[in-house]
This record gives C-alpha cells, structure tokens and sequence, in this order.
C-alpha cells in the first residue's frame, strides 16, 4: 500500500511542477474579422493552456539519447536535418502555413518551451500530408518523454509534469496509441463537482491501455463522444485534459469561450478527398451492399445522409474489450457530478454495453481502424481472418489497393529488435489492450462483394 501511495503522491507532486502559464492566457484577440473558427484554430495552436514538456536547447539536444546508427547519422547531419530526424522519430509536423519552430503538436510559450496541444493526438499525416483534425498514428509520445527526461537529467534541468508522470503510468507502448484515457481518470479522480482539487483522495483503479485517436471531422455528426459513448458532447468535454492541479476552477471558467470557439473550428472540418483514383462503376455497385449491412450501424452517406450512433453490444462486436472495461461506473458517475456534465445536465452513460460504431466520413484517411488502433487498413477490415499478427508501418507510404497504412507484416517483433523505442513502432496484437479480433460482419459478404464495399469506402 506504502508504494500505491508513493506512486499516487509522487504523481500529484510532479503535476504541479510547471512553469508561469503563457503571457497570452487569459488574453483574447477580439478582431472582429476574424471568424469564430478561426479563433478557435489560433487559440487551440498558439494559447498555452499547461505547462511547457520541455524547451527548445532540449529538444536540441534529444538526438544524444538515439541509439546507433540512428545517434551518429545525427551527429554529422545538418541542424534541419536533424530537426527532421527528430520529427520522423516522434510523429511530428510542421504546422500548415508555419515553417520552423515548435511543431503544430506543440505551442510555444513564448519562453521558448514546447507546451503540447489537442493536436499532438488529433493532428498527423495522411499519405504524408499534414492534415489537422486527423489521427497522428505516428505520435511516440512514450519515446519522446523518455529521450526528453534523459535529456534533462543530463543537461541538469529540472523535470516537468510529463516527465515524472510518464514513469508513473505508460503513455503508449506503440506509436499512433495513447493511454489519454487513463490520463483523464486520473486526473478527475482528485476534483470535486466545482473542480477544486482534493489531494487526500484514495488513487483510482487504472486498467492502463492504448487507444487510437478518433478523426474529429466526424465530431460534428456525433452528439456522445469516446469509444462507448460514454459523455455527451460539449466544450466542456474537451477540457478534461486541462486539469493538472495548477488550474483550479477558475481557469476552466475563465477558458470556457476560448474551448466553444475550438469545438467550432473542430465542427468545422470537413473530411479530405480520397486523392487516388476511384472505380466509380464499382463504388456505386458498393453503395447498395454497404447501406445493408455496414449502414445499420455506420449510418448512410450524401445529402440526405442518416447517423444513428448505435451501441453495438460487446458481445456482438467481439473486438478488444479492455477499453470497455477500463473506466469503472464509480468514475462515470464523478463526471456526472461535476461542472464538466453541467452538474448532471449532460447525460453520461454510466453502464454503456459496448462501442459505438463511428460515423465513416473519410474513412479512407483515418487508418488504422478499430478503438485500439490494430487493424492497419480497410482491406484487413473487411478480412478478419486475415489481419496481421505483428505489423510496422512507412512514415509516408498509403497503399491504394488495400486502402490504409503501408505496411511490413511478421509473425514476431524481429530479433534484432533491441530497444523499447524501435519496439513501438511495431504493433503487436497479441498484447493487452491490442487485439485485432472480432468485428466479423464483413463475413456476410462475399469476396467480389467485399470489393466493391471497398471502393465505396473511398467515396465517402
């Protein structure tokens, strides 16, 4: 019990070793040109809302924990070519329209700190083209605070919030996948309904595990948000993550205009194209077969377009059940209690019975698939026999024929294999959390009908 306690105080402790918030906060540009998702998009990459992960002569310096080749390749490279480096090892870009600099997962603190944003989850490439709002299934926020805490203890610079806290409970144990939705129980477990924090609470029970994250295009046909559905959808929602202990219930009252502008902006989105071509005599010969089987759950797509947002129960779905057992009722129905919920006027599933299946809108560009990340393309999806085992993905690559990540498929993580960094980025789905299994009702169709469910797929 003494080490639960120390872990759990050590993790408090740690949260609120932070630097001054940002000299923007609590600031607004009130340019009336400017439009209300605009604002949303400017707040969400230039205001800083938690404390810096670390600098920029950190991040400088991250290249002197790589392992060989990959440390002496630096060594002789250019200052760009190394910054370069170190975004491909970390699942980073640059910001659309801002060359240099913090990367758009990132908000400069004016200070010179690299503060993390929505978009360190919900901002990545598709095809190799940077497109905010969709997955970043290269995100290695795992490697990346492990290279930055070596870093500072080397440097002799002090540790931050993420730091510590990511050697208090796993961020991602493969790239692309988070364990953000343990971050939020965790986070909640120590406030109460007016979110004042409360130290000598007892620590939550955490089942940690990895989860993809959603494109947010398809937010706006959603009224619950998460796999199961569990919260209603609200701007409120999308705060949670501010609540390490240094932002008490003012600040989230404080930034509650500043996240309703960024729901906007996300609401906003619109799915990108498929850029590749498309056999549009047999994407219509799949429309038919898809609206009667896929469309029961997935909805419809076009102009007069239906979602129902269906629970499929967890016995019929059949895929990884940790993220549905994860979050216990108890957590669920703290949220209901509290601002976030409205204080109970947002419904919030405490019971849920299983996932939800998620709208498809640009489904062709939010690989990989399931809650869990672990089905690398549609093509694996709609085979389920035929899903790999173990699989490692191209940076860049997007494979037309299968409609997803370009992928090497193996039956065991190689020998040679040596460091945990180059160990996530293959994804094992024979893991906790990581299974590949179930989701089976492809198998109604046949394979020439499969086909045109596919190239459907892309149309939509």
């Amino acid at each position: 019990m003494e080490v639960v306690w120390m872990r759990v105080g050590v993790f408090l402790a740690i949260l609120t070793l932070a630097a001054p918030a940002h000299a923007q906060d609590g600031q607004r540009n009130r340019d009336h040109a400017e439009t209300q998702t605009e604002r949303g998009y400017r707040l969400l990459t230039t205001k800083a809302y938690l404390p810096p992960d670390f600098d920029q002569e950190v991040f400088d310096e991250l290249w002197k924990t790589w392992e060989e080749p990959l440390r002496s390749e630096a060594e002789q490279a250019t200052p760009e070519r190394r910054r370069m480096m170190a975004f491909s090892r970390y699942g980073l870009t640059e910001a659309p329209g801002r060359e240099g600099g913090v990367a758009l997962q990132y908000v400069d603190d004016g200070k010179g700190g690299w503060v993390m944003n929505c978009l360190a989850c919900h901002g990545g490439k598709v095809a190799g083209k940077v497109v905010p709002g969709s997955p970043n299934s290269l995100f290695a926020l795992q490697t990346l605070t492990d290279d930055v805490r070596a870093t500072k203890l080397r440097m002799n610079k002090s540790l931050a919030h993420m730091d510590l806290g990511g050697a208090a409970m796993p961020l991602g144990t493969s790239i692309g996948t988070t364990n953000a939705v343990m971050f939020g129980v965790v986070l909640l477990a120590y406030r109460d309904a007016d979110l004042n924090v409360h130290r000598d609470r007892a620590p939550p029970k955490l089942v940690n595990h990895d989860h993809d994250a959603p494109p947010w295009w398809n937010i706006r046909r959603k009224q619950f948000l998460y796999a199961d559905g569990g919260v209603a959808k609200g701007h409120r929602a999308l705060m949670q993550f501010l609540l390490l202990p240094r932002n008490g219930p003012e600040k989230f009252r404080e930034w509650e205009q500043d996240y309703i502008d960024i729901l906007a902006w996300i609401e906003s989105l619109e799915p990108p194209h498929y850029p590749f071509a498309i056999d549009q005599w047999l994407a219509d010969e799949g429309r038919p077969l898809f609206e009667r089987t896929c469309g029961r759950c997935h909805g419809t797509y076009g102009a007069q377009g239906t979602y129902p947002e269906k629970t499929v129960p967890i016995e019929e779905v059949g895929t990884d059940p940790v993220r549905f057992e994860a979050i216990p009722a108890e957590w669920r129905e703290l949220y209901n209690t509290t601002w976030f919920s409205e204080y109970g006027e947002e419904p919030v599933h405490a019971h849920p019975e299983g996932y939800v299946a998620p709208p498809l809108n640009g489904v062709w560009a939010s690989a990989p698939y399931l809650h869990n990340g672990s089905v690398p393309t549609l093509w694996h999806l709609l085979h389920p026999d035929q899903r790999p085992t173990v699989w490692q993905r191209t940076e860049d690559g997007y494979n037309e024929q299968t409609v997803g990540l370009e992928i090497a498929e193996f039956d065991e993580i190689p020998a040679d294999v040596r460091t945990s960094a180059q160990r996530r980025r293959f994804f094992d789905t024979r893991a906790f959390g990581k299974s590949a299994a179930g989701h089976k009702f492809p198998d109604a169709l046949n394979e020439v009908e499969k086909r045109a469910v596919l190239e459907y797929l892309k149309t939509l």
